[in-house]
């Protein structure tokens, strides 16, 4: 059977759920088209920032205008920086779980200080967070970053309602994110997947780990609370490289390379285990969302794809610094990578119930 690959971007059938029309297009480039991207014009995006600061000033209940989860990298830095840009206080939220890179301590001190905002960071208990990622790696799944991301988006919701904040600004964005199969992630909010996977292979408690799930975010926070979702970098010509390079001007923020190099855990899930373990190469999403925003040319990717994911020497450092920090022998590990890979869907699932519920809401339409 001939390899496909689609003639507008780099997704292939490393993601098993891709489709094809007649000219070779992937159904992920024509979602992109039905969105209807464009350019903004200078007067949009200025109207657009304009509308977005007076839309928080009128929510505004307490001290801080919103509030923004700060990783250190691109996305979330160039978020902190638009609150500067429109004079905002935001409540700065970092989750620490054990695996930042130097650089990214440095550039969100960087944040800090230049827009003199406060920062809330939650250390986690290493013991238990070091037990629930083994959880997840003794389960086989493929997101193991569900416990990071369910972490963050759990204290930012629960800190917002502490400070009667009603605006959380995320760095979620189409430019360079629309891409990304269903198959190689599961949803971050799905805390009966979560429970289950440590339950069943480890003796961890959730002592400290905070949870949320979806009915909690929709019934309680969105609907009692009245707290919502903005995505800023949506409402801009939001552009990668040229992000980057005001990061360096007004924060003196400092590249990391690669897309999540600020997490050294991150950086080898992407780059090592992913591609070994599940045979996903993250870079084909992240390309094709860049080329889909006429951010990157198809050659361009295709050169980027031919480049290896790891030098040979930062590989075997990374390796072994993983490795002995979660607790694994050389051979558990390397066992660990040849086994065959889990379905989320072997453990309950929220996802399970709501597609119940659905299917209830239909029928009784």
């Amino acid at each position: 059977m001939q390899y496909k690959i689609c003639k507008k971007c780099v997704m292939d059938e490393t993601d098993p759920l891709i489709e094809f029309d007649e000219a070779g297009i992937c159904n992920y480039c024509r979602d992109f088209e039905k969105i209807g991207f464009r350019q903004l014009t200078d007067e949009e995006i200025e109207q657009n920032l304009l509308s977005l600061k007076q839309k928080l000033a009128s929510a505004k209940k307490g001290k801080y205008d919103c509030i923004i989860g700060l990783s250190g990298g691109v996305d979330s830095s160039y978020v902190a920086l638009l609150a500067k840009k429109l004079e905002l206080n935001p409540l700065l939220v970092h989750f620490d779980n054990g695996w930042n890179s130097e650089l990214a301590v440095k550039n969100i001190n960087n944040i800090v200080n230049s827009l003199q905002s406060d920062l809330h960071t939650l250390v986690v208990d290493w013991e238990e967070f070091r037990n629930l990622q083994r959880a997840y790696f003794d389960a086989g799944v493929v997101d193991i970053e569900v416990l990071t991301d369910h972490a963050i988006i759990a204290t930012i919701y629960k800190l917002a309602e502490k400070y009667r904040i009603k605006y959380i600004l995320s760095g979620t964005n189409i430019s360079t994110e629309f891409v990304l199969p269903k198959s190689w992630v599961h949803s971050k909010i799905d805390l009966s997947n979560l429970k289950d996977i440590v339950s069943k292979n480890s003796r961890q408690l959730l002592k400290t780990y905070p949870t949320i799930n979806s009915l909690k975010i929709k019934l309680y926070y969105e609907k009692l609370k009245g707290i919502r979702k903005i995505q800023p970098l949506n409402i801009i010509n939001y552009n990668k490289e040229h992000a980057i390079k005001e990061l360096i001007d007004v924060f003196g923020w400092r590249n990391y390379g690669r897309k999540h190099g600020e997490s050294i855990f991150t950086k080898f899930y992407q780059n090592h285990i992913l591609p070994t373990k599940f045979n996903i190469d993250k870079r084909k999403a992240h390309l094709s969302s860049l080329i889909c925003s006429n951010q990157l040319s198809r050659e361009e990717a295709l050169m980027i794809l031919n480049e290896p994911l790891y030098d040979k020497s930062e590989l075997e450092t990374d390796y072994g610094f993983v490795r002995k920090k979660l607790g694994y022998s050389k051979a558990e590990f390397d066992a660990y990578l040849e086994r065959p890979p889990s379905s989320h869907f072997l453990y309950k699932s929220d996802l399970t119930l709501l597609a119940k519920i659905h299917k209830i809401k239909r029928k009784l339409q």
